[in-house]
């Protein structure tokens, strides 16, 4: 059994604005939101190992998730001028993964089998090595929520984690699955 409220101090002592308990059962892995990756929108489909189908198929991914039953999820909530607010928008990614690599090499030592899935494709290497050769940096690949197929706001819902914190707010997600 994790000790959720040591998790949620340490996860906002590194910066995150929301930390909450994540049972692993309610996480649904569909192949919808992988077909969403597919029409390739961001532009990381087919080009990152952390992205499909670099990731692995979703059975692969459901293989995985499957090992464990608890975790957390981490969240960054940032406030836009507008709707429009991209920079904003990518202060608050750039601090996401910043507070969210911090937040994994403290949780390595506690929890070395964890399971790192973040927010967005994973941005180690200027350049990723996907398909060619193999990940450089494979113990610091972060795999995005939707590359395992998950709906964020849904699992958010089903953890009592809001997604939505009104007009002109972006939130990105992460979890840790802790065994």
């Amino acid at each position: 059994m994790l000790n959720y409220q040591e998790l949620i101090g340490m996860g906002e002592n590194a910066g995150f604005t929301h930390v909450a308990p994540l049972k692993v059962s309610t996480i649904q892995l569909m192949p919808e939101v992988r077909d969403m990756c597919a029409a390739n929108t961001c532009g990381a489909y087919g080009k990152k190992w952390s992205c499909p189908p670099g990731c692995g198929d979703l059975e692969t991914c459901r293989a995985k998730v499957q090992k464990y039953t608890e975790g957390i999820l981490v969240q960054t909530v940032g406030t836009l001028e507008d709707e429009m607010d991209y920079e904003a928008m990518a202060e608050t990614n750039q601090k996401h993964m910043e507070t969210f690599l911090k937040f994994y090499e403290q949780l390595r030592p506690l929890y070395p089998e964890m399971l790192a899935i973040g927010a967005g494709g994973c941005k180690q290497c200027k350049t990723c090595t996907y398909p060619d050769q193999p990940c450089r940096f494979p113990e610091k690949l972060v795999i995005p929520m939707e590359a395992y197929g998950m709906l964020v706001s849904q699992v958010c819902k089903d953890n009592n984690l809001p997604y939505y914190y009104g007009k002109c707010t972006i939130a990105y997600t992460g979890c840790f699955l802790l065994k």
